[in-house]
């Protein structure tokens, strides 16, 4: 199968990084295509940024079409453009918080959330709330890092995160931890291993719904909702 992933910020090293996880973890007949705008901001923090994001966003899903993808993942935890992304293609659009969060209730029957900024924090409660995780999600806590800190690696992410998720399981009581950015991909296996809990990754989940999706061969309805755009 092809996969598309698509970042839809602009900051290509972390689309790299989305990239090499796939490339790590994929099924071995499962071509990647990783992709960003060039367009849109350098890191989504936000709804002025989200939207700022969409277009940029769209078209890098209709790239990821006339590739021949099978499926695609965007690859922002706001799950930006999910709805529309899904009116161009016929294959699976997948959210990496959709997947993160729909995965982590099977494997565990609570959890709580760290992200990057308190900014976010409302926005990935709606969406729990959306996919009907509310009653999964104890809490969503913010570590207080800028996503581009992420990248340059001089805020102590580590640090900083695994903090956040030893004070979660303390006081929100949560069985799992769901990292809420994608720039956090890399540091899932080791704060797993130091916090002696289920860290959750959302790249790895959407790409392994993906596959899973494809090989059943699950596609998008086009009936209402979802149906392609009308030519205007």
């Amino acid at each position: 199968m092809k996969l598309a992933i698509i970042n839809p910020n602009s900051t290509e090293s972390m689309t790299k990084k989305c990239e090499e996880l796939a490339l790590k973890f994929k099924n071995p007949d499962t071509e990647i295509w990783a992709s960003n705008p060039t367009n849109s901001p350098k890191s989504i923090e936000g709804h002025y940024d989200e939207v700022k994001s969409l277009m940029g966003l769209l078209d890098e899903i209709k790239k990821a079409k006339e590739w021949g993808a099978d499926a695609f993942v965007v690859a922002c935890f706001d799950d930006p453009g999910l709805e529309a992304a899904r009116e161009l293609v016929d294959g699976p659009v997948i959210g990496i918080c959709e997947a993160a969060m729909h995965m982590t209730s099977i494997v565990s029957s609570s959890f709580s959330v760290v992200t990057t900024l308190n900014r976010s924090v409302p926005i990935i409660e709606e969406l729990s709330h959306k996919y009907g995780m509310d009653k999964f999600c104890r809490k969503v806590r913010a570590a207080d890092i800028p996503v581009l800190s992420l990248e340059d690696g001089t805020c102590n992410a580590m640090e900083k995160i695994e903090s956040e998720i030893l004070k979660a399981v303390k006081e929100d009581n949560c069985e799992a931890i769901i990292l809420g950015c994608a720039g956090m991909a890399d540091l899932t296996i080791e704060l797993s291993k130091r916090c002696n809990i289920p860290v959750v990754d959302g790249v790895l989940c959407a790409i392994k719904m993906a596959e899973s999706m494809v090989g059943a061969k699950l596609m998008t309805s086009k009936i209402n909702a979802y149906a392609y755009p009308i030519s205007k």
